[in-house]
């Protein structure tokens, strides 16, 4: 065969492919942008339309199924899916030890601990080293199959990397929702006048629930394998090598491990993870203890449920009580009227707490919450604090019951309740609540990234009748914003000059600026990309926007509404006029930066660090937000922290932003540069 074979050209783009999720999800050292990575997916899918006799249900592209199903199929187990015995007392972690070895006196054997992930269990299936099965853990004996929606999960390889897979490998572990990815979720839902989850583990049971493949792409999922159901053409020895095997086909394993031969060395072990708990980028509760030596289950064995060589730790949730003293109304930039609880400040997960969220009227009422009550809070996802429940027990008589406000609390208009949605609206979008929620997000990092005009700057300009929309900021003067509180010549003139360089953001960014609900950063991208410019965008219709991979029915009606809007087109039109970009840029650059990954840290004069992430992407560079041994080059700007003494105990060269201007003004390949001319080396 050819280069030019179809088939082999295919294959070679599946395997690179495959290759570089491995890199991304497994190793955490991408060597390609996202831009890149989104071309050779687009090549792949493109060949496999032309050419369907090569079409493979384990290829990248067959991530997102096509129809909704109607039901979920209950499965039988293979290997029983058992759950582990819990505990909160390290009493009980001794005694599990003494039982142990009581049970196998002559054998010599190390303990190893996990962190435990709060997630949903889950059972994967691989023949041959291709994905067959998903089925969730159910009663243990039974499960619900749940193919279609893990599919979707990027990090789940749907072909082992092993040119010789065992024919059969059952993997067990937890899909999770990372504390980020679960706040920007929640934020979306309650902008959307949703239910928002309680928990990172909430949503991802519901996630896996949904009947569309489609939707479940779109929520922040992930996954960590710690366990085998059923082998055939595999053993392994340990626990670790079998941990070590999984990673090695391209399953995530958890982030650290430890082993040690004393359960003692285990409870110190256990109060070190505690201290990390807030390190972990996703909910950990505690630890998973377990014999290493997997020869010794059988005569360890299991009780009905769980097995005798495994224990689960659990840390105490991390809650306090606190007096509800009121209760306030946030407006934000949709309109949704969001109840906050107003607390008497206490300490929680190191911080002192002084709000919390109430989500909407239905949760107050399900939950009986008064003015006046003594409550429990906790850290929902470890991020956004939440009341979980009233102390009733506590109450004097002299709570209150609370009600939602029949007109906006800011600018007295109207409220309502649309249909389908448990969120109350101020339906006025000329609100001064709404136009500084909406100016903060199209000024923000990933938006425009206006320099200097936070929320502070921005109430300033709105209560002061300067600003109305995000189009009239590109009207400001200079003499205008002087008049500010803390606003010197130096501020004015650097706002200016920060306002006038946002014009020239990408479109996906002023897409993602505009506040389009439900339109966030990546339905940002994939609309620019696919109708190239806002003119394209806005003559799509529902039909057209729900063709489009990723986008559906929400995103598409969201934004055929947005476009009908006199408002939003009396916007677009003065933004158009002020000379913001609405364009998508043409493929191509130079790739003088190719293979290399920079971060940057610290402020920096002459231009913002996401402007200066687009011009080294712009040039084929990889920007990440972590220093590791990977990193080629770490920009230290003004104040730069913690990343720099990382990259100098790393050895990582670093760049001072002359330095990066010069590199990013040249017209020679890197590699070309002679050694030590711009005070480095390569």
């Amino acid at each position: 065969m050819t280069t030019d074979d179809p088939k082999q050209r295919i294959m070679k783009l599946r395997t690179e492919i495959e290759r570089h999720n491995r890199l991304y999800y497994i190793d955490a050292a991408p060597e390609i942008t996202d831009r890149e990575y989104d071309a050779l997916l687009q090549s792949l899918d493109e060949l496999e339309k032309r050419f369907p006799e090569f079409a493979s249900a384990t290829s990248p592209t067959q991530r997102v199924g096509g129809a909704p199903l109607d039901r979920f199929e209950n499965v039988q187990h293979a290997v029983p899916m058992m759950s582990l015995s819990n505990t909160y007392s390290k009493e009980e972690l001794v005694e599990f030890d003494r039982r142990i070895r009581r049970l196998i006196p002559e054998e010599t054997f190390d303990y190893i601990l996990e962190p435990k992930i709060d997630g949903v269990a889950i059972s994967l299936r691989y023949e041959d080293g291709e994905l067959v099965r998903a089925v969730t853990r159910g009663d243990g004996a039974t499960g619900d199959d749940v193919t279609s929606n893990v599919r979707t999960i990027n990090s789940i390889p749907l072909r082992l990397s092993d040119l010789m897979p065992p024919a059969v490998l059952e993997v067990r572990g937890e899909i999770y929702m990372d504390t980020a990815g679960f706040a920007k979720l929640n934020e979306e839902r309650q902008e959307a006048g949703q239910e928002p989850f309680a928990n990172p583990r909430n949503a991802c049971a519901g996630s896996l629930k949904l009947l569309d493949p489609r939707e479940v792409a779109k929520r922040p999922l992930d996954a960590i394998f710690y366990a085998t159901g059923q082998l055939d053409g595999i053993a392994f020895d340990t626990h670790e090598q079998m941990l070590q095997t999984l990673k090695g086909y391209g399953l995530r394993i958890t982030p650290n491990y430890w082993l040690n031969d004393t359960i003692e060395e285990i409870l110190d072990q256990l109060d070190a993870l505690e201290a990390l708990r807030h390190e972990f980028p996703f909910e950990m509760d505690g630890g998973v203890i377990k014999v290493n030596e997997r020869r010794l289950y059988e005569d360890l064995g299991y009780t009905a449920k769980s097995p005798r060589w495994a224990v689960a730790y659990k840390y105490e949730p991390e809650q306090a009580e606190t007096t509800l003293h009121a209760i306030s109304i946030q407006v934000g930039r949709t309109g949704v009227l969001t109840p906050v609880a107003e607390l008497e400040p206490v300490q929680l997960a190191g911080t002192t707490v002084k709000r919390a969220t109430l989500h909407n009227e239905d949760e107050i009422r399900r939950k009986d919450i008064k003015v006046g009550d003594r409550v429990i809070i906790e850290k929902a996802g470890e991020i956004i604090p939440a009341v979980v429940n009233v102390v009733k027990e506590k109450r004097t008589g002299a709570e209150t019951e609370f009600r939602m406000p029949t007109a906006c609390p800011v600018c007295g208009s109207e409220v309502e309740k649309r249909e389908g949605e448990v969120a109350l609206r101020c339906i006025n979008l000329q609100c001064p609540a709404q136009v500084k929620s909406w100016l903060t997000h199209f000024a923000s990092r990933g938006a425009m990234d206006i320099n200097g005009l936070g929320e502070s700057l921005v109430e300033q300009l709105v209560d002061g009748g300067l600003v109305k929309n995000p189009a009239e900021l590109y009207a400001l003067q200079k003499i205008e914003v002087l008049g500010l509180e803390r606003m010197g010549e130096k501020s004015a003139e650097n706002l200016i000059k920060g306002i006038e360089e946002s014009k020239k953001r990408p479109f996906e960014k002023v897409l993602f600026g505009l506040g389009i609900r439900h339109v966030g950063k990546g339905a940002a991208s994939i609309l620019a990309k696919e109708f190239k410019n806002i003119d394209a965008l806005m003559a799509a219709d529902i039909q057209r926007l729900e063709t489009i991979h990723d986008i559906g029915p929400i995103v598409g009606k969201s934004v055929v509404e947005y476009f009908v809007s006199d408002q939003a087109r009396g916007v677009l039109n003065q933004l158009r006029e002020a000379g913001v970009n609405f364009e998508q840029a043409q493929a191509g650059g130079s790739n003088e930066l190719e293979g290399l990954t920079f971060v940057l840290t610290g402020s920096m004069e002459s231009m913002s660090r996401e402007e200066a992430g687009d011009k080294i992407q712009a040039r084929g560079g990889k920007v990440s937000g972590s220093v590791s041994k990977k990193t080629s080059y770490l920009v230290a700007g003004e104040s730069a922290g913690s990343k720099l003494a990382k990259a100098e105990k790393l050895g990582v060269t670093i760049l001072s932003e002359e330095q990066l201007l010069a590199l990013l003004g040249s017209d020679e390949k890197l590699k070309d540069q002679k050694a030590g001319q711009l005070g480095f080396e390569f």
